[in-house]
Order: structure tokens, then sequence, then C-alpha cells
């Protein structure tokens, strides 16, 4: 009798979800903030979304089909969402031909060399983008806008309100004569606060943040970890000052404070697995991300933060478990 019976350990549940599905309702999610960036930013932005999601595609094609020799795994979508998720990271004036590279690093250096999808320790697209910020600062923080389809009123020519705020205090003015200024208010930073495709519309982030809590694609403890860390920071610190430090408003729907929280953050990959290890993951980003808003050298420090607490989510996967299945 030659029959071989395959044992895989209990529980036996299926469910209609695949990385496929996931990813694309990633992308689903993301066309809100998409279709803001490409109103404002043009024929550019849509140029820097192409490149950067066509290097991920055939990059990750061309090396797993004659590097690792093996099935291709870009249908999957995982390459295009890394795609993605980059360019909505990257000036829509930036040279395409740096745009391919942080594309490379993603792919070529954060993913596939540790075995590709589920096993990557950085998030890729994370990765790419502070990779490219180290190695051409000017080019990653020339904001001045191309031309886009419709005009955004309040945004800031050439810089972000985060580094513009920075050069402002650096030059001794206060925030609340920066605000007047500019004539900031809550609709600008929940719609036109210029600066990338990830950072122009926290509404539309937060619109596609809601369709994938409908989809059950993600739980809101991560996001709300960080945004309520970043928070509740924030109020301690403008509390104290409010002329030198910012308030809560305003760290919240700046920079990337919500593509970070809402999108990269809940990576199932690099984040932990367990509600309170994610907590935990959700706090340490936020306390540093701010941490590098007020006094560090860089105006936005929400990269970063991911990025040094993936190192974090071993430990927290081992300190941490969620309760057995079964158990009471």
């Amino acid at each position: 009798m030659d029959k071989k019976y395959i044992v895989s350990p209990n529980p036996h549940i299926h469910a209609n979800v695949s990385t496929t599905s996931i990813m694309r309702d990633v992308i689903i999610a993301l066309c809100p903030a998409i279709l803001v960036s490409v109103l404002a930013y043009g024929w550019a932005e849509l140029l820097v979304l192409a490149v950067s999601v066509l290097s991920c595609v055939l990059l990750e094609w061309a090396v797993t089909r004659w590097m690792m020799k093996r099935p291709s795994t870009v249908g999957d979508l995982s390459a295009v969402v890394t795609g993605l998720l980059l360019a909505m990271n990257l000036p829509s004036a930036i040279p395409l031909w740096i745009v391919f590279i942080g594309a490379f690093v993603a792919i070529c250096v954060a993913k596939l060399p540790f075995g590709g999808i589920g096993q990557n320790v950085f998030n890729p697209a994370i990765t790419g983008r502070v990779f490219l910020l180290v190695s051409f600062p000017a080019q990653m923080t020339n904001w001045n806008p191309t031309p886009g389809f419709v005009a955004l009123p309040d945004a800031i020519s050439g810089a972000t309100p985060l580094s513009a705020l920075k050069e402002a205090l650096k030059s001794g003015s206060t925030i609340p004569q920066f605000m007047e200024a500019n004539g900031y208010d809550l609709a600008s930073f929940l719609w036109d606060a210029g600066a990338s495709a990830g950072e122009i519309s926290a509404g539309a982030l937060l619109l596609g943040f809601v369709y994938l809590l409908i989809r059950r694609v993600v739980k809101p403890w991560i996001p709300v970890a960080v945004l309520g860390t970043m928070a509740i920071i924030s109020a301690i610190f403008s509390g104290i000052n409010p002329e030198v430090y910012t308030g809560v408003q305003f760290n919240l729907l700046t920079g990337g404070a919500m593509l970070g929280a809402l999108f990269m953050a809940t990576d199932y990959v690099t984040s932990p697995m367990s509600t309170l290890g994610g907590v935990i993951y959700g706090i340490g980003i936020g306390v540093i991300a701010m941490m590098i808003r007020y006094f560090g050298s860089y105006p936005e420090g929400m990269s970063f933060a991911i990025l040094l607490m993936n190192c974090t989510v071993p430990l927290l996967n081992m300190w941490f478990h969620q309760k057995k299945y079964g158990r009471a």
C-alpha cells in the first residue's frame, strides 16, 4: 500500500483569505490617497508611481526566476504594494533613476535576501525610503510641487509643514506665528498639506484605513498605540511650551504619521503577532517618532521609528503570545 497521508497540526480551519487578497485590499485602500496626490501633482506623480511599481515587480520577477531559481512571486501583489508605498514616500519631483534605486534596495536588499514575503525582518518600502533619504538628501527633500490637475492653495512651495516649521523655529519664529503666517487649520492638514503622496491627505488615508478595518485586513491596536502615544507626548510638551512644541493636531495630521501608523507599522510580516506585543511596538514607534520630531535634526521620524522597532519584533513575539486556540 503506497498511499501518502499528509498530517498537519490543528486547528484545521479554512478561510477565504490569501496573500493576494490581502494585498489587493491594501491597494484598494491606498487608492484615495493616490488619487489625491495625482490630482495635486499631475503627470510627475503618475510617473513616480509607475516607475516604482514596475521596478519592484520586474526586480522581484528577475531575482526569483533567474537568481533564486524558483517560481516568481509577483502574482501575490506584494511587490506592487511595496512599490506603491515607496512611491508614496517620495517627492513628485524626484529623478526617476533614484526611484529605481529605492525599489532595488526595497526588493533586492530588504525583502528577497531574507527569503521573500513572510520572512523579511524590515519593512521593504521603509528601508528603501530611508536609504534614499540618507544617500540623496537634497533630492529627497525637494518638495517643490509639480504642476497638478488641481491647485493646492495652502501648500508651502519647497517645504513640508514639518520642515518649514523646523526652519521657522531656527530663525526665531514661534509656532503660533508660523501657523498664522501660513493659514494652517484642521482642513489644511486633512486635505492639502503638501508633501509626498503619502502625506498630502490625512483624510484620504483615514478613508482607506476604514476600508481595511471593514474588510478585517488589519486590527486597530497598532495604529491606536502609535497615534495615541504621539498625541499624549504632543499634549504634554505643547502644554509645557506651546511656542516651541507643536500640538496634537499638527503632529497627527502632518508628515508620515498617518501613512506610517495606518499602512506601514501594520505590515503583517514586520509587526508583532500578539495584541500586547503590537501595543508595545506601537508605543515604541510613537515615542521614537516624536523624539526625532522634537529633538532630532530630521523634521520627520516615522520611518526611522518603524525600522528601529522592526528590530524588536522577534523579541516581542518571543515574550508575548496570543492565547492558545481552544484554551479558556
